[in-house]
């Protein structure tokens, strides 16, 4: 189950995540991407950065201030044949996104 922390982004920071970024639309509030945990610390994607395996993220403790972070990719992918990749960034912490998945359910027709 992924962590249901938001934050709100704060405006110099969307501000530099687009001068950063290719993108021109930056949400402003993320949802923390990892699963969930207690130790207060967050991290919601903001935009890839442009350069190909990084992206922009925003990382928050409990109210402290939020911080730009520009992190690569999580080289991860599920242990299938046609694996899905994480959608984190390097060496976080917890489970990967695929790990964190519900299961899909057959439809009973």
């Amino acid at each position: 189950m992924r962590c249901t922390h938001w934050r709100r982004v704060p405006l110099d920071l969307a501000r530099e995540a687009r001068e950063r970024s290719d993108d021109t639309c930056i949400d402003r509030a993320v949802q923390c991407q990892l699963s969930a945990h207690d130790d207060g610390r967050h991290s919601g994607l903001l935009t890839d950065a442009g350069a190909y395996g990084t992206a922009l993220w925003l990382h928050w403790h409990g109210t402290d201030d939020a911080q730009l972070v520009l992190l690569s990719d999580c080289p991860v992918a599920a242990p299938v044949s046609d694996g899905e990749g994480c959608c984190l960034f390097a060496n976080h912490a917890e489970q990967h996104t695929w790990e964190d998945a519900p299961e899909e359910i057959p439809c009973a027709n």
